[in-house]
């Protein structure tokens, strides 16, 4: 496992004019797994996103004892708006580190870098490592490992996996979150930004978060994009055949009609295990999913209430909300296909 990656606490997330509440999930994860860590939001005009904390400005924060303000958008490419520099700027000449997850170093900044030097600040890029990766091997290495796919990008596979971390820990097993995107890195302060990483070395990256471990642990792998995603995909397949897993659990948004930020059509709950399947076994023969997790957030209780025993029913699988009904289902299913994976007496 890596290092931990440690920022200074607590945080002002800054929210810019993030163009929905989704652009704003790398703040809201933090929000809804680390609550204690936030004292407040910045948002600038034309924000649409609310991750229900106080509206604060950085003189407020710094008063409320802010020590880091985490640049909490994510956006397609990983850009940050020239607009938002003269907040970053201001952030560092009040007293605050600056943390984020986009692709572009801030350091990389003239006005920014100059800022953090004046002012005796720490810039953190945590999409990026200065680690030495090697190449996948696909070699079988002792453990076990659980990893979130979706039919989409944003749709659950990091919540899925915390939840599930979370929950098989209160069942009395071995079971660590291994985060593979600049939010998971935030919230678990160690693992690794996939998507920055060379495309020679996702899988090799992969095996190293998730190494070699007990017989009855698990690694819960966070997932990124979908193999269907004309963008992503190629994240997507490399983590998969890093991660080696022996259970996948299949992540979707019921009420989208077409992924994020492309014009492609969802793929079914079915394709998506299918090819899983079919790509997974290059790596661990003996794969299989474990169930579905469904996003039910924009539905009404009993709408999700059907639609979840409905799925679970024609794929014969656990399906839950992760959210709203909690994954002890998936818990006990595993359970029952790993009895190993039981504590000593369980």
């Amino acid at each position: 496992m890596f290092a931990r990656m440690v920022l200074t606490k607590p945080y002002l997330l800054f929210l810019g004019d993030a163009r929905d509440q989704l652009a704003a999930k790398t703040a809201q994860g933090i929000v809804d797994w680390r609550p204690e860590w936030c004292v407040g939001q910045l948002r600038l005009p034309n924000c649409k996103a609310d991750c229900g904390l106080p509206d604060l400005s950085i003189q407020e924060a710094v008063a409320r004892g802010a020590k880091t303000m985490v640049v909490g958008v994510a956006n397609a490419g990983g850009v940050l708006p020239e607009h938002w520099v003269t907040t970053i700027v201001e952030a560092l000449a009040a007293g605050l580190d600056v943390a984020t997850g986009l692709h572009k170093r801030l350091a990389d900044l003239p006005a920014i870098a100059a800022a953090a030097q004046r002012h005796g600040r720490t810039l953190h890029d945590v999409r990026f490592s200065t680690l030495a990766l090697p190449t996948g091997k696909g070699s079988k290495r002792a453990g076990q490992r659980l990893l979130t796919v979706g039919t989409d990008c944003s749709c659950g596979k990091k919540y899925t996996a915390l939840a599930l971390e979370k929950g098989l820990r209160a069942a009395g097993v071995k079971a660590d979150f291994c985060a593979t995107g600049q939010t998971g890195v935030l919230i678990a302060e160690r693992g690794l930004a996939i998507d920055a990483v060379v495309a020679d070395f996702i899988s090799g990256a992969v095996e190293h978060i998730a190494k070699a471990n007990d017989a009855d642990h698990w690694d819960v792998i966070e997932g990124q994009g979908s193999l269907f995603h004309p963008s992503f995909a190629g994240v997507t397949l490399g983590l998969l055949h890093g991660a080696q897993p022996d259970l996948f659990v299949v992540c979707h948004e019921p009420t989208r009609t077409a992924m994020r930020g492309v014009l492609h059509p969802l793929p079914t709950i079915q394709q998506v295990i299918d090819l899983t399947l079919q790509l997974g076994r290059l790596t661990n023969p003996a794969i299989q999913c474990l169930g579905i997790a469904l996003n039910t957030e924009a539905l009404d209780h009993a709408a999700a209430a059907d639609l979840l025993a409905k799925t679970g029913r024609n794929h014969g699988l656990p399906c839950v909300d992760p959210i709203r009904t909690g994954v002890a289902p998936l818990v006990e299913a595993l359970l029952h296909r790993f009895p190993g994976g039981r504590p000593v007496g369980g």
